[in-house]
């Protein structure tokens, strides 16, 4: 938190300047959605106001609106306050309604495909296209309409270039019309952009028989938090777009400025839709007129989405009464953005080294006020140098309930620009499996994405504080200490046994307890039914998931394996017997009594991130034995065995960093690479891997260490148990020799640098491939379905490998075990069966 005297220092007239009433009342009363949250993602959308929707709820239930192609009274009024709304809003921007129009469309992209469409279709001879490095994907998307050219201009001095090229073109290149696009600021670092370059660009093509060059720019981002002015129409872009619900948080729409002096380019356009022609002949001679009008009148196909437009109304009145103006959220924003970043770029490790490494223009790391708005991009480093992963940091921000974004923020120039990215480094890294929101946080050592904090009108100091406490306590590391935790390898070596053996039938539901004296399967894919069904969403296909859908965890499965059926119970709070559902476990199986629940279809799903073939059940009362209970409409699917075409994902081998520091647990960093089999694994619908271990010693260690935080004036947490990190083995050990001689203590973390084991009687061969990586699911009950801060929050400062959070080991049979002349018999496992680990070369 920060120092009293700093919070004095911070609290001058900038903060809340001109708001109707200081933030942290306006929080109270307007934003109950915001109560135990620390929101920093305004630049994705901002909190809507409840007073806003009050507002307009009241206008709804005192007004009859009707559908504005009409003439009725009730569509008049609609018709008329749209109209009036259109005013207010080029108002707002200062917009003389002479010189511009104003086109409600979906959403900024809307705006700009409406912009590509014409422009394709304007002189039937193409347009090039020209955009700056930093544009939203959307902009980028314009260059695939572009016949004639594209250019992505890397920076504002090749911007500032090229418009000076613009006069000397050659006559070919004044033939094709031009477009250049760019944003007002950046959505991924918070720079502004000049905006000379509209008018410098018109100057520069009006005049010597020049084809037109014509400007769109991108405001969304910018006016969020900051004033627009178009009142010199002279300088102002040909088109402008950007998204209400990034200023206001409510309606969901967005709006297409038009210059007027630009219009005619959508006098060619070649669809047209219900409210904007005024005739149109459907057979014989196929002939239409489109409206004249006004430049709306002619792009704002079929029926408006009315009922939001009139809910501008009540955003402006809400956001003036709240806020005043447009300058005053800019002056409270860059007021606390200058701040954080501040804050964010002094904090260093334990050995100086910086902690942030914050994306800005400027080789020298500073970062002028007045050409930023308040978003800050960076990532975390380690007190070597190491790049912190950005997934896990997100995760652990969601775990403390702080939302923040994270990825390429659909910025795909200035990122790679900015991480130091080649084109063929993109490809490679594609090709190697990443993809747009996945964990694939750090390849060949370099970073693919970054984090953005982005703040808004209603953001307080609080927020502030809570985002750089939340670093300084995971991410600032501190002066090495002697690790008196660290227990050194015992001789004699203990004897481990199987404790526990699970399975999880349906992949993310309760677990079923392989009861001791039973022994059990295993197959190349894993335990014998594990993981071999799933739910999945009926509209996506995707297989549902904890970390969504708690839930879940209180879907019981039970193996009936002398009636050969598997038996899923549901959980009943009113007192009746619970319900409960029975499914074959033979892969095909007519006789079943329950025929038509059986009755089932082919359908792809994903799972993972991979796309798979599973049999879905589609009777009805399947559907709704689940879909009632989480509330979403699933289904159960199977994916059997011999249908797999799923593969464990090869791991890159970990090497034990030279560094220590007392936040290291015991074994938490293997001393070697660990080698991974050359053979690919199959899995069913695992994440990973066939098999997931953990250590009872660990569990223990790791719910000592919660409790030794929660006394050093940590948050009180209570001990975690060893079901949440659903595990199929769990190893313990038999500290008792049985001698005189002392016990031998237990050796938490010890299957971290474990090689291959060796279980049971029949010795099955193990191959170690790897640590588990964890995320918020390890915070979920698997008794109450409730989330709670542990075990993520310890393990985040305690158990990070190569920026992942890690906890447990993969393994799988060995690539002899998995050969066919070895599975002539069933291999099998029970509860308390021995286990024998190599490490180091040794048995």
């Amino acid at each position: 938190m920060l120092e009293p005297a700093v919070k004095q220092q911070l609290y001058h007239s900038n903060y809340r300047k001109g708001y109707s009433d200081d933030v942290d009342v306006l929080r109270d009363l307007e934003y109950p959605s915001l109560k135990e949250t620390t929101y920093l993602d305004h630049a994705a959308t901002t909190p809507y106001a409840k007073s806003l929707i009050e507002t307009f709820s009241r206008d709804l239930t005192g007004n009859l609106f009707g559908n504005p192609h009409s003439a009725s009274l009730s569509s008049q009024l609609t018709t008329r306050r749209i109209e009036d709304i259109r005013l207010r809003m080029l108002q707002f921007f200062n917009a003389d309604p002479e010189a511009f129009d104003l086109v409600f469309v979906a959403n900024a992209t809307a705006g700009i495909k409406l912009v590509a469409d014409a422009l394709r279709d304007f002189d039937g001879s193409g347009f090039c296209y020209a955009y700056h490095v930093d544009s939203h994907t959307s902009l980028v998307g314009v260059r695939e309409l572009a016949e004639n050219g594209k250019k992505c201009l890397l920076s504002d001095a090749e911007v500032d270039r090229w418009i000076a090229d613009l006069e000397q073109d050659s006559p070919d290149e004044k033939a094709s019309t031009r477009l250049f696009a760019y944003p007002a600021q950046s959505n991924m670092t918070g720079r502004r952009l000049p905006l000379r370059w509209c008018k410098e660009i018109r100057e520069a093509t009006d005049s010597g028989g020049h084809q037109r060059t014509f400007t769109l720019l991108d405001v969304a981002s910018l006016v969020s938090t900051s004033p627009f002015d178009l009142s010199d129409a002279s300088a102002a872009p040909d088109f402008t777009v950007l998204s209400f619900y990034k200023i206001f948080g409510f309606p969901d729409l967005g709006a297409l400025i038009v210059r007027k002096g630009a219009g005619d380019i959508f006098q060619r356009r070649r669809y047209f839709g219900g409210g904007t022609v005024d005739m149109v002949v459907t057979h014989g001679d196929q002939w239409h007129a489109k409206k004249e009008s006004s430049v709306h009148d002619k792009l704002e196909d079929g029926t408006l989405p009315f009922h939001n437009i009139i809910a501008l109304d009540s955003a402006l009145q809400t956001h003036y009464r709240l806020y005043g103006s447009m300058a005053n959220i800019s002056a409270h924003t860059g007021l606390l953005a200058d701040e954080l970043f501040k804050q964010l770029s002094s904090k260093v490790h334990w050995n100086g080294r910086k902690v942030c490494h914050i994306f800005t223009s400027s080789a020298s790391g500073c970062r002028d006020p007045l050409n930023y708005g308040p978003i800050i991009t960076f990532n975390l480093q380690d007190s070597q140098g190491g790049w912190v992963g950005k997934s896990e940091v997100e995760k652990m921000a969601a775990v403390r309930n702080i939302q923040i974004r994270s990825g390429t923020l659909c910025n795909p120039g200035g990122m790679t620009a900015q991480l130091g990215l080649c084109d063929d480094e993109m490809k490679r890294n594609f090709a190697a499996g990443q993809r747009c929101g996945d964990e694939n946080d750090i390849i060949d050592g370099k970073p693919t994405g970054a984090l953005r904090v982005s703040l808004g009108a209603m953001t307080n100091m609080r927020d502030i504080e809570v985002f750089l406490a939340f670093i300084d306590e995971f991410y600032v590391e501190k002066a090495p200490e002697l690790d008196i935790l660290r227990v050194p390898m015992q001789v004699p070596d203990p004897n481990f046994y199987v404790e526990s053996l699970c399975v999880y039938p349906i992949k993310s539901c309760g677990s079923f307890k392989v009861a001791s004296g039973q022994r059990w399967e295993i197959r190349r894919e894993g335990f014998a039914w594990d993981r071999e069904w799933c739910l999945i969403h009926q509209g996506t296909g995707v297989a549902l998931n904890q970390k969504r859908y708690p839930r879940m965890a209180l879907i019981q499965p039970y193996i009936d394996l002398n009636r050969g059926v598997l038996r899923i119970t549901l959980p009943d709070h009113s007192g009746s017997d619970p319900q409960s559902l029975e499914v074959s476990l033979a892969k095909e199986d007519p006789d079943l009594v329950a025929a038509e629940i059986c009755r089932s279809s082919k359908k792809t799903s994903t799972v993972c991130g991979d796309l798979v073939t599973v049999q879905v059940y589609s009777s009805p009362s399947v559907s709704a034995f689940f879909s009632d209970f989480l509330n979403v409409p699933c289904t159960l699917a199977r994916f059997p065995p011999q249908t797999s075409t799923r593969y464990s994902k090869p791991r890159r081998p970990f090497v034990r960093k030279t560094k220590h520091t007392g936040n290291d647990m015991p074994g938490a960093f293997p001393e070697r690479p660990m080698s991974s089999p050359e053979r690919q694994n199959p899995i069913l619908l695992s994440n990973e891997s066939p098999v997931l271990l953990i250590s009872r010693s660990s569990v223990n260690r790791l719910n000592e260490t919660i409790k030794a935080n929660s006394k050093n004036g940590g948050r009180i947490s209570r001990a975690v148990a060893a079901d949440v990190f659903r595990a199929n083995i769990v190893v313990a050990e038999n500290t008792s020799n049985g001698s005189s001689l002392p016990n031998i203590v237990e050796q938490p973390y010890a299957e971290d640098s474990w090689m291959s084991l060796c279980i049971g009687p029949e010795r099955l061969q193990f191959d170690v491939l790897g640590h588990c990586q964890r995320c918020q699911m390890v915070c979920i009950d698997q008794l109450t379905g409730t989330r709670s801060e542990e075990p993520f929050s310890t393990l985040a400062k305690h158990r990070r490998v190569d920026g992942k959070v890690v906890f447990g080991r993969h393994i799988c049979l060995s690539a002899d075990e998995r050969s066919d002349d070895n599975f002539s018999e069933p291999k099998t496992i029970m509860v308390g069966d021995t286990v024998i680990p190599s490490w180091d070369g040794r048995v």
